[in-house]
């Protein structure tokens, strides 16, 4: 069992990382309330058992999809529970073979290491190249639970304030399946 910390309504008083950093100056920008908590590292939804309880919220799963030639990218997210069928997406949004980006295309177009991939991590992708999905589910509750780009550091904050102020603050659009 991971360790968690007590919830905070602050930014960390030390940043881990500059997208880290630039998520609670934009979260503060854009006046969208969070509870976050810091923790030992969490890389897996079983690591997220005991933030989940923390911060009275459920930690989405996000995952960053890429095409064969790695040329297309696609930021999915989708309820901690729900499998990802690889041809289930493809055939949702009309694209051919889709799988997980190597890690150094993570850490590249999102400013992410495996376990620690974030909606936030759009903030980095002035292009517009990744192409962002959420299940529905995911769009149907209030609370939307994240990293805040690192796997030490998790919050909560209104699915509608990513809806709402963060993807149009990032110039980004999003698709529902």
């Amino acid at each position: 069992m991971i360790k968690v910390s007590e919830v905070y309504k602050t930014p960390p008083t030390e940043f881990k990382t500059e997208l880290q950093k630039q998520v609670y100056e934009t979260l503060e920008a854009l006046n969208i309330e969070y509870k976050r908590v810091d923790n030992d590292p969490a890389v897996t939804m079983d690591d997220c058992v005991e933030i989940n309880k923390k911060l009275d919220c459920t930690v989405v799963k996000t995952l960053f999809l890429c095409n064969r030639q790695k040329t297309k990218f696609y930021l999915f997210v989708m309820p901690d529970g729900k499998p990802f069928v690889t041809r289930e997406f493809g055939a949702a949004l009309g694209v051919s073979r889709v799988s997980f980006a190597p890690p150094e295309l993570l850490l590249e177009k999102v400013g992410v290491e495996v376990g620690a991939t974030t909606v936030f991590g759009l903030l980095l992708d002035k292009e517009n190249e990744i192409r962002t999905v959420f299940d529905k589910d995911v769009l149907a509750d209030e609370k939307y639970g994240c990293t805040d780009g690192t796997t030490t550091g998790y919050m909560c904050v209104k699915t509608k304030d990513i809806t709402e102020k963060f993807l149009p603050y990032v110039n980004h659009n999003y698709e529902i399946i």
